[in-house]
């Protein structure tokens, strides 16, 4: 890790729904200044992608608007996962960076399916779309074979962006580690599907999340209107990110909820043994290269599609209406997001039907809850539980983990940092604070109404 602190970190934050750009103060980690803006997929052709033109721009023009004010003397990047970036010889994209939504066609799924190493040797379950990024690179090799002919390097997300400031290519394993199927954790290097692919000769050098690429392009600084240089570091995976303070700070046994777009929860100190591929269990890998435990479902996305439309009411109105909806036995099945998590075979539906928008928006958290709690299962987390991103907000949410863990459930309390945001500038050499407070699960009880939601998932209605 750099022992150096900077006085600022301005961090590129891009993820699936939407991108920002912060700037951190060095010693404390607090936000000093964001912008952001949507992360549009284009429809194609020649098939979903990602607008990195537009997002470009925007990150052109966030850091050129921080240049004086606040000012900041190091970037870092964090990124989601399941991306990659195709350039070709002059370090140009050969091909659009694809959208991981984009469904593929049987005959390209079962392809790749006979293509793709096992669970034992990559640690990365079988996963629908582009969610196993090697899939993505299938896809776009055997189906656009003369665009794919071009490429000449291959680079995670992360790091695209940072060639774009740098000119430098390199991968990264935290990206590299996120279900891809490219990574084997055990052995620490690519997995044999590079050679399945016939890919191992385009894949940038691996350098470590902490190192710095280099100093921003001379052309990239004329046109942000920087007089020096600043490093641009490697940078990370963002849940990856959201991980990162709390092993720099904290002893395990201990798990990190991630949320966003994503719940992805970390067992920290676990055990990979065990992990059951069917029900979206895998290793991620941390900045350190380290195998890390993981499971994960579409948390943030289900609990936006479910609560579309609503009001939101306050919180103390969300918990009174989630003591009733415990008691009437209203309850969400899953999935609202079908094809990943604990139970990726299920259709969603409503047992019961909400009264209020509180009471919807209430059901929709307890949802959310049971299905962390299911996750946090099936990877033996241990110890307290530290909640990062959008759900630290959501109080039925917490009570409710707390209660159906039996774990202390934490969150952030300076607020107004992402961990995303947090974690890439710790790469910078920002120390993270130990700024946790215990959530207390207060009367919530939820006991017989968890049973019922499993007792009914059991049955397979």
């Amino acid at each position: 890790m750099n022992a150096s602190r900077p006085r600022r970190v301005a961090v590129i934050d891009i993820g699936k729904t939407n991108a920002k750009v912060v700037v951190l103060d060095g010693e404390a980690g607090a936000e000093i200044a964001i912008r952001k803006t949507s992360n549009r997929v284009v429809a194609g052709p020649p098939y979903p992608h990602y607008d990195v033109e537009a997002l470009w721009s925007f990150i052109l023009s966030a850091l050129a608007s921080f240049a004086e004010k606040p000012g900041y003397d190091a970037i870092s990047i964090t990124t989601h996962g399941a991306s990659a970036a195709l350039l070709d010889a002059e370090g140009q994209l050969a091909m659009p960076v694809l959208d991981y939504e984009h469904a593929y066609s049987a005959d390209v799924v079962s392809d790749y399916a006979a293509l793709r190493p096992a669970f034992s040797e990559t640690c990365s379950p079988a996963l629908p779309g582009g969610l196993n990024l090697g899939a993505q690179l299938h896809y776009q090799k055997t189906t656009f074979p003369e665009a794919f002919a071009r490429v000449g390097t291959i680079l995670t997300y992360p790091q695209y962006w940072a060639f774009r400031l740098t000119g430098i290519a390199a991968n990264e394993v935290t990206s590299l580690g996120c279900h891809t199927d490219l990574w084997n954790p055990g052995e620490g290097r690519y997995s044999t599907l590079l050679d399945r692919l016939g890919i191992g000769s385009l894949l940038a050098p691996v350098r470590s999340a902490f190192d710095v690429l280099g100093p921003m392009l001379p052309e990239v600084c004329e046109v942000i209107g920087l007089d020096t240089a600043v490093p641009v570091y490697c940078g990370i995976h963002d849940s990856n990110a959201s991980l990162l303070p709390h092993l720099v700070v904290r002893q395990p046994p201990f798990s990190v909820v991630s949320t966003g777009t994503w719940v992805i929860c970390f067992a920290v100190g676990g055990d990979p043994a065990g992990l059951d591929p069917a029900r979206d269990t895998l290793s991620n890998v941390d900045a350190f290269a380290r195998a890390v435990p993981s499971a994960r479902f579409m948390g943030g996305r289900e609990f936006e599609i479910l609560t579309q439309g609503v009001a939101e009411p306050s919180p103390e109105a969300v918990e009174l209406a989630a003591r009733a909806v415990i008691a009437k036995g209203v309850m969400v099945l899953p999935n609202a997001v079908e094809g990943s998590g604990p139970f990726p075979g299920r259709k969603g539906q409503w047992i019961g039907e909400p009264a209020t928008d509180a009471e919807r928006l209430a059901a929709a958290s307890l949802y959310v809850a049971m299905m962390t709690a299911i996750c946090l299962d099936l990877v033996k987390a241990a110890g307290p539980i530290i909640v990062e991103g959008p759900m630290t907000r959501n109080s039925a949410f917490l009570a409710a983990l707390a209660s159906i863990t039996g774990r202390d459930v934490m969150i952030d309390t300076e607020g107004g940092v992402s961990g995303t945001a947090l974690g890439a500038a710790v790469l910078a050499g920002v120390r993270p604070q130990k700024g946790h407070s215990t959530v207390v699960s207060s009367s919530l009880d939820i006991g017989s109404y968890v049973d019922r939601w499993r007792t009914t998932l059991a049955s397979g209605v």
